[in-house]
């Protein structure tokens, strides 16, 4: 019997004084003023905070294991300057290591970075070394857009990037494209900016050969891959008029797509489309639809349910719950055998 690893899930109920520090520490910039010093939050607050949220859905969904990161939306690298940024990735990627602490057979933790529009990659570089080497972290979440909405930075293929990728793969941890909060009035955050940002890094990623020079190198494209699934042949063919190698070869052993797709359909397009070797159990559960689909009765972003419906041999069931995510997260793999698992 498979694990069930959920590889996409956010601290989105977060303590409240967590959250609190935020705001103060953001008007504290705005104002020139010295940063609060950060609450103590008890272990009590973190289980209450979990318990009755995300742990609790993961045993009614039926899951086992669920990839937590902080808070997409609220990474929020537009905010401030690089000093900013990093004080809240430190504070967030310490208090996801609290919840793995506290909850280590369920939980495994991947880190947020310290991104900053006018900033080099030596910040993140740091944070990610801190994070995998010394809080035990299996990945982390890179946004390719850390301006909020108006891609104003280098395509992933480009050399900005490298010195990030080359420690990503000297770690041998993979990344998940994640975009944050959207200034930009014209894009909804989840509804457009996330789906927009997922289908604008498979395209620059086609447009490169970013994995002839880093072939270990992974990524996971969430929400599905964002448009990418149900426009695969306008990929396919805009592939052989760049004149590069088939998708196949060309970006799919090294990326993947979750199922935060949120519907049948959607999920029966994704298994059919896509290669069952590159997809993964995701929900992004608590997060960005919260609310219970009328025409099923069931809550949109319980997608292990539609991965149980799929038409697919046992061995592809198992590739998605759970062999996909060993061999993605291979940090993971090792924990799991540690366990006997």
């Amino acid at each position: 019997m498979s694990l069930i690893i959920d590889c996409h899930g956010h601290y989105t109920t977060a303590p409240e004084p967590h959250n609190a520090w935020r705001e103060a520490q953001v008007k504290a910039f705005d104002a020139k003023a010295p940063p609060p010093l950060y609450p103590d939050i008890p272990d009590d607050l973190i289980r209450e905070s979990i318990e009755g949220a995300q742990l609790r859905l993961i045993r009614e969904r039926g899951a086992d294991m669920t990839i937590f990161s902080p808070r997409a939306s609220t990474m929020a690298h537009h905010v401030g300057d690089e000093g900013v940024s990093r004080a809240w990735a430190e504070r967030c990627n310490d208090l996801i290591k609290r919840v793995v602490d506290l909850y280590p057979e369920t939980f495994a933790g991947v880190c947020m970075l310290p991104q900053s529009p006018a900033a080099d990659l030596q910040g993140s570089i740091a944070e990610l070394e801190r994070c995998v080497n010394e809080l035990g972290f299996i990945g982390c979440n890179l946004n390719p857009d850390p301006g909020g909405g108006h891609f104003a930075h280098p395509p992933l293929t480009d050399r900005y990037w490298y010195p990030f990728y080359e420690k990503m793969c000297e770690l041998d941890v993979p990344a998940m494209i994640h975009v944050s909060g959207s200034c930009n009035h014209a894009l909804h955050a989840t509804g457009a900016f996330y789906i927009a940002a997922d289908t604008i890094a498979f395209m620059q990623l086609i447009e490169g050969d970013l994995f002839a020079d880093f072939p270990t190198l992974k990524f996971i494209i969430p929400h599905g891959g964002g448009a990418v699934p149900y426009h695969w042949g306008r990929y396919r063919g805009l592939a052989d008029m760049l004149k590069k190698p088939g998708l196949d070869k060309h970006l799919m052993e090294n990326v993947f797509f979750d199922t935060c797709v949120y519907h049948q359909p959607g999920v029966n397009l994704l298994a059919e489309v896509i290669d069952s070797k590159n997809i993964l159990f995701g929900s992004e559960m608590v997060g960005a639809v919260r609310g219970v689909d009328p025409t099923t009765g069931f809550y949109f972003d319980d997608t292990k349910r539609y991965v149980d419906a799929l038409d697919i041999p046992d061995a592809d069931r198992h590739a998605i719950f759970e062999g996909n995510a060993r061999r993605v997260f291979p940090r993971l793999d090792a924990i799991l055998k540690a366990r006997g698992l």
